[in-house]
């Protein structure tokens, strides 16, 4: 009876402080009692806002609501309608919004307090604390969060007046502190609730004044200071923070010594918690999503071995990185090999896939793990179809889900039996996957995801070696040779090799016979293999067919190749005419410029002759080429020779270029030194591109943009030989660091055109470097987004996109001039965003255009297998090796114009700089003789 008085009184207590707590937050910001009084014009005023915005919000909710009923898995929508209907008050519609969302997602601790404090505010019978108690009960599953359950044992202390409520409470303690009472930061919460409900408990058993205590309450009280000591024992042996406190405060309440035995163990958990308190410290002052932290913390534990510990660990790694698929593959991992609990490893799996429904691994972890556990058969055909409409990313993913399904099918039959209720479900299935991956699969992704059919392969396998059925298995290898594989050796051989296991050799020698009438890719290997097998078990006559056989299709394949080859030869020869052609087209005209400068030599006026000189005083100096950033353009000791007057020079002046800005010109490149270029300065200078040729004065305007990154030593941009700017320069920096700050300003708009800023690398010492810095592989997290407007502007793809998630960053692409080619690249924060992100963007119309996107997943360019011929022929210039995308309309050629029209060899020298050799220009060095293509396609024709 005492006890239940003390129930009583304890849950009078907690109902009024609730009641206080509830008439606060319900206290409406307009009431009389809080001051909100207002003149009536005021009122009126506020009441027509409040009923305009009320409308506004009525719309948005219904427009969320239509939005969910398109796509249920849009996860910022679901926030969305909770945040508004929570505002607008409507409860019902609120509460059913919320059980949707928890369907299909896994909750956060915030959404879970929000919704818990709700209801808790609305129960007042003992069936509407049911509901509560049933709520908290899901909310616990979802992520070990401490709060929700400190939040639930104080809510139970609510109902200790019921019948069993006392240990209803202390169930749910013990159940917490199993959960999170090893949280080094945050368990101690709990234990002190815990010990300060025991306390309550003990004050209200205490007798009263004077009165003696009769055997029994003698007896309670007894049991219930035993307890106490029980909790401040237990907790003093686990490494908490502020742990010195709670001795402290064990000492005080104990009226006995503190055992030896609880010192030694308070002892080794104070060491432990001195192990602990770095991997603390390094979250503590982490940033979000502390994914490296939490790693080497788990590691700690691993090492340390206690499952409690690192079970606890992941969850709490989890509950903060929810969306990181690799943790919870460790995580099952670890539970599936190690602690092999039923109901822990089967939740664990159900809040991976949850959280993570693209992740195909993690569905067949799961399917894993619930036969491994013998769930019934019927859930795990329930679980693999969500599986199928978890809306994966890749056309591979159905076909592994759809493997591992079909592998536990197949494990389910007994075979010994001729027929079965679970044979027959194994083929139903078979023809289902099939089915499923030509339609449904190839519909959205326009591929099948299983080119060489290996689950038709597999059911070939089945049907033959564990059914004995081979009649089914030769149908459906002559199925999988009709999709495109009959011209593949190793398919063919793939069927041979099932035919001498399980056929008859009559079989296959018909399979080898139509292999070597299909096969093209190589072709020798089947007719070899078709020779053994009638050299072993063929007769005569067999062999005699076998070597006609194969003799015909080798000469069938030697001839289509010998043509091959001589088309390839016929076109390489019409190339080198081709070359030989536009040869003498140049030195046509190199005669041609020649004689019509002789004419024109006598007119010259003095200064022109001055000029002349110099310019052949540069050219003496530098026979060959000038480097790059000595202020002029790349010229070749032809154009040299050809072009020495137009540097103010004769020929007429034209109208639009006025006299001073030819002498201006001149005089420029005259007063302007000669630097070389510095090798040894690489690493403080870059390399510009893709500049305007009509940029008045580069120097000036590129220091201008530069000097932010850091003190600019010279700026050295490169002019053409008419002395026009070629768009492209070199700045010099100070320091290293100035320069790699510079990087940062590749792709910005200078002009109207993107401005291209590299790292000044030699590409002969460096052959493998790679300028361009965007990935080239599947990146979940970002999407590829086609058929945009060309006038659609970063901000307004942004307000599409946002939508959706939180974008990191946006990247519309364009040309070199600067101008937008209707496509974008689009990151989110996380994988599930951007497949969120595909599911509703993609067919979405923008300004009357219907855009495609998907996740990025760039294709690779393959590189021609062969340099041109007639290219070949004329330049002896290395092969310049570009990045994994091959060579982008958006990356600039190299190659000046300058070094394309001349007939002499190069080489390229450092830094990219061609140079020719050190013959002169009247008599241009001999070629040495190589072998063209036709020359190569003879040779070959020969063996």
């Amino acid at each position: 009876h005492k006890m239940a008085a003390a129930g009583a009184e304890a849950a009078a207590v907690a109902a009024a402080a609730e009641e206080e707590e509830e008439e606060k937050k319900r206290l409406p910001e307009g009431d009389p009692e809080s001051g909100g009084d207002s003149e009536d014009e005021g009122d009126s005023e506020s009441s027509g806002d409040g009923e305009d915005e009320e409308k506004e919000n009525e719309a948005e909710i219904q427009r969320l609501e239509e939005q969910l009923s398109i796509n249920a898995f849009d996860y910022n929508c679901h926030l969305d309608l909770i945040k508004l209907l929570r505002q607008e008050g409507e409860l019902v519609k609120l509460r059913r919004a919320r059980q949707k969302m928890s369907e299909l997602f896994p909750l956060t601790e915030e959404i879970w307090l929000d919704w818990l404090k709700d209801e808790i505010k609305m129960a007042s019978e003992s069936s509407e604390r049911e509901k509560v108690y049933e709520l908290f009960e899901r909310a616990v599953k979802d992520y070990i969060c401490p709060e929700i359950w400190l939040e639930y044992a104080q809510y139970s202390i609510g109902g200790i007046g019921q019948e069993g409520g006392i240990e209803k409470v202390r169930s749910i303690f013990e159940r917490a502190l199993t959960a999170v009472g090893l949280h080094v930061t945050k368990g101690t919460a709990l234990w002190e609730a815990y010990r300060e409900f025991e306390n309550a408990i003990l004050e209200t058993a205490q007798p009263a004044p004077g009165s003696v205590p009769s055997p029994e309450q003698q007896q309670m009280l007894c049991s219930q200071l035993e307890k106490i000591h029980t909790l401040f024992r237990r907790q003093l042996g686990i490494p908490l923070l502020d742990m010195e406190a709670s001795y402290a405060e064990y000492e005080e309440w104990s009226e006995d010594p503190i055992p030896e035995t609880i010192i030694k163990n308070y002892k080794k958990a104070l060491q432990q918690l001195e192990k602990c308190k770095p991997y603390e410290e390094a979250l503590l002052g982490a940033e979000t999503p502390k994914l490296a932290e939490y790693q080497a913390y788990i590691d700690f534990e691993m090492k340390a071995g206690d499952p409690a510990r690192i079970q606890l660990i992941y969850e709490r790694a989890l509950a903060e990185n929810c969306l990181v698929p690799d943790l919870w593959a460790r995580y099952n991992q670890y539970l599936d090999r190690q602690l092999k609990v039923k109901e822990l490893v089967l939740s664990a799996h159900d809040r991976a896939v949850r959280n993570c429904p693209w992740t195909v691994g993690l569905w067949i972890r799961y399917l894993l793990a619930m036969e491994r556990h013998r769930v019934d058969h019927g859930i795990i055909s329930e679980m693999f179809e969500k599986a199928l409409n978890a809306g994966f990313i890749q056309a591979t993913d159905y076909v592994e889900i759809w493997q591992a399904y079909l592998d536990y099918l197949r494990r389910r039959v007994d075979f010994t039996q001729d027929s079965s209720k679970e044979l027959e479900e194994l083929r139903s299935a078979f023809a289902r996957a099939v089915e499923y991956l030509k339609q449904e699969v190839e519909e959205r992704f326009s591929e099948s995801g299983d080119p060489s059919c290996t689950i038709m392969q597999n059911w070939a396998r089945v049907e033959a070696r564990l059914c004995n059925n081979m009649q089914k298995a030769r149908e459906l290898w002559d199925n999988i040779m009709t999709k495109g594989n009959a011209k593949y050796a190793n398919m063919w051989l793939e069927y041979y090799n099932l035919e001498r296991a399980h056929g008859d050799t009559q079989h296959c020698r018909k399979a080898l016979h139509r292999a070597v009438q299909c096969t093209s890719d190589y072709p020798e290997h089947v007719c070899e293999v078709l020779l053994t097998l009638e050299r072993i078990e063929g007769t005569l006559e067999d062999w005699d067919a076998a070597v006609q056989k194969t003799e015909n299709r080798l000469a069938r394949v030697n001839e289509q190749r010998a043509k091959a080859a001589e088309k390839e030869a016929a076109l390489a020869k019409q190339e080198e005419e081709k070359a030989e052609q536009r040869k003498q087209a140049r030195a046509e005209k190199k005669a041609s410029k020649k004689a019509k400068k002789n004419r024109t030599g006598d007119k010259r006026k003095a200064d022109d002759d001055d000029e002349g000189e110099w310019g052949q005083e540069e050219e003496a100096e530098q026979p060959s080429k000038r480097h790059k950033g000595d202020g002029d353009g790349i010229l070749l000791e032809e154009d040299m020779e050809v072009e020495t007057g137009l540097f103010g020079r004769s020929g007429p002046e034209k109208p639009d270029r006025p006299a001073n800005q030819k002498e201006k010109a001149s005089t420029s490149r005259k007063d302007i030194p000669k630097v070389l270029h510095d090798s040894s300065k690489d690493n403080v200078t870059v390399f510009v591109s893709n500049l305007s040729y009509n940029m008045t004065d580069p120097e000036a305007k590129l220091k201008e943009l530069f000097e932010g990154c850091g003190e600019v030593a010279q700026i050295r941009p490169v002019f053409s030989n008419k002395g026009t700017f070629r768009g492209y320069c070199y700045v010099e920096f100070k320091e290293e660091k100035s320069a790699l700050q510079a990087l940062g300003l590749d792709r910005k708009v200078v002009e109207g055109r993107p401005m291209f800023v590299s790292p000044c690398v030699d590409k002969n010492k460096n052959p493998d470097f790679k300028v361009f810095r965007y990935s080239t592989t599947l990146e979940k997290h970002k999407l590829f987004i086609s058929g945009l407007p060309f006038s659609c502007t970063k901000e307004e793809l942004e307000d599409v996109c946002k939508a959706h998630g939180n974008v990191k960053d946006i990247r519309l692409v364009t040309n070199r001039a600067g101008k937008p080619k209707g496509l974008a690249y689009v990151e989110y924060e996380n994988e599930a965003q951007a497949s969120q992100a595909v599911l509703k963007m993609d067919g979405l119309t923008v300004k009357e255009h219907v855009i495609k996107v998907a996740i990025s997943n760039p294709p690779l360019r393959k590189l021609p297998d062969k340099p041109e011929a007639g290219r070949a022929s004329q330049f002896a210039v290395p092969r310049q090796v570009y990045g994994a995308r091959g060579k982008g309309r958006t990356q600039l050629s190299m190659m000046p114009r300058a070094l394309q029209r001349q007939s002499n060899p190069v080489a390229k020298a450092e830094n990219g700089m061609v140079q020719n050799s050190p013959a002169t220009s009247s008599e241009p060095p001999e070629e040495p003789k190589k072998m063209s293509n036709a020359d190569f396609a003879k040779m070959l024709l020969k063996k």
